[in-house]
């Protein structure tokens, strides 16, 4: 299990990040890590980081990617592991270690999605498109564009908005089994 970063020392990088950017290159993007896969998050759709949560209250016949609900300043918020949700790797059981990013407000929905590890910040020139492959056509919404940042490493944009309205995620109850 990777160690959790000292949320000062993850404040310090993150803002010496933001100091280091040239100007006129504000960054784009959160880059976090789930179970392997790298995925920029788009700034404008990412709310606060939580480092120091309240206990969660686990959510009776959740998805096993739901891992309950927590109070923060006054307001209940959903907790996905974002790599289970994703099929990465199984949920359920003890919460998975890792940072908590909220979806923005303006998203209008108080979810929180637990992701193994924060990358820091990129902008647009750190990164490189790439082509779509044919086999992603039936891709989810909210899997957005792929990138390259220069260093060979694939980096795979996910669209919090598109996640944040989309049926499957919102779902998050368990189906009962009907009587038998």
């Amino acid at each position: 299990m990777p160690r959790q970063e000292d949320p000062r020392q993850l404040q310090a990088r993150l803002a010496q990040q933001l100091h280091d950017m040239p100007a006129g290159q504000a960054p784009a993007w959160l880059a976090a890590e789930c179970a392997g896969l790298r995925l920029l998050l788009p700034l404008q759709e990412v709310g606060e980081i939580v480092e120091h949560a309240p206990p969660l209250l686990p959510l009776p016949h959740a998805r096993p990617w739901f891992e309950g609900v927590l109070n923060l300043r006054g307001q209940l918020h959903g907790v996905v592991d974002l790599a289970a949700f994703l099929g990465l790797r199984p949920g359920g059981g003890v919460p998975a270690a890792g940072h908590l990013v909220a979806l923005h407000p303006s998203l209008g929905l108080h979810c929180l999605l637990r992701v193994d590890r924060l990358a820091g910040l990129r902008n647009g020139a750190q990164l490189a498109s790439l082509p779509r492959p044919a086999a992603r056509d039936g891709a989810p919404a909210f899997a957005g564009e792929l990138y390259d940042d220069g260093q060979g490493r694939t980096w795979q944009a996910l669209r919090l908005a598109a996640l944040a309205r989309d049926a499957h995620f919102l779902h998050v109850a368990q189906p009962l089994p009907g009587p038998q």
